[in-house]
C-alpha cells in the first residue's frame, strides 16, 4: 500500500491554503480589522497541517490492520475526530475577537473569517482542491463584493450594525 500522502500532494494543499486564506486575512487587515493575515494563515495552516497528520494516522492504522488482519476489532478508524476539535477550537478562538462595547458589537465578520480559514485549511488538508478552491473563492466574494454592494446600497443584512 502506498503511502497517500506524497510530498508534492502536502506542498499543494498547504500552499493552496496559504494563498486562499491569505486572500481572507489580507482583506480582514485591509480593513484593519482585529485578526489579520498573519493570524488568518496561522489558524489556516494549523488546521491544514493537522488535517494532514489525521490522515496520516488514518494510513497507518490501515496498514496496521492489513499486516495484522486479526487487529481489525481493535482498531477504530476515526477521520472526523481531529476535525471536529478544530472546528471547536477556532470557534472558541473567534470569540477572541468579538467586541461588545455600550451596546455595540463588532469583530463578527472576523470570527466568522477565522473559523471559515480553519475550514480552508481542513478542505486543502484532505485534498479536496476543486472543494477549496471553490469554498474560498466564494467566500473572497462575499467578503469583498457582497458585503460591499450591501453597504452601497444601505441593506440591512445581520451583522450591518454590528461591525
Amino acid at each position: 500500500m502506498n503511502h497517500p500522502l506524497e510530498f508534492t500532494d502536502i506542498l499543494i494543499s498547504l500552499g493552496l491554503t496559504v494563498f486562499f486564506a491569505g486572500l481572507i486575512g489580507y482583506e480582514r487587515q485591509k480593513r484593519h480589522k482585529i485578526a489579520g493575515l498573519t493570524t488568518h494563515l496561522l489558524v489556516a495552516l494549523g488546521a491544514a497541517g493537522l488535517t494532514l497528520v489525521q490522515e496520516t494516522l488514518a494510513y497507518d492504522a490501515l496498514v496496521l490492520i492489513e499486516s495484522n488482519p486479526d487487529l481489525i476489532e481493535a482498531v477504530v478508524i476515526e477521520r472526523q475526530r481531529i476535525v471536529a476539535q478544530i472546528v471547536s477550537g477556532v470557534g472558541f478562538l473567534g470569540t477572541g475577537a468579538i467586541l461588545k462595547t455600550k451596546g455595540s458589537i463588532s469583530g463578527l465578520t472576523t470570527a466568522s473569517t477565522l473559523w471559515a480559514s480553519a475550514i480552508i485549511g481542513i478542505i486543502f488538508g484532505y485534498g479536496e482542491i476543486i472543494i477549496g478552491i471553490s469554498v474560498s473563492v466564494l467566500m473572497v466574494f462575499v467578503l469583498t463584493v457582497i458585503k460591499t454592494y450591501i453597504r452601497n446600497h444601505q441593506f440591512q443584512d445581520d451583522e450591518s450594525d454590528y461591525e
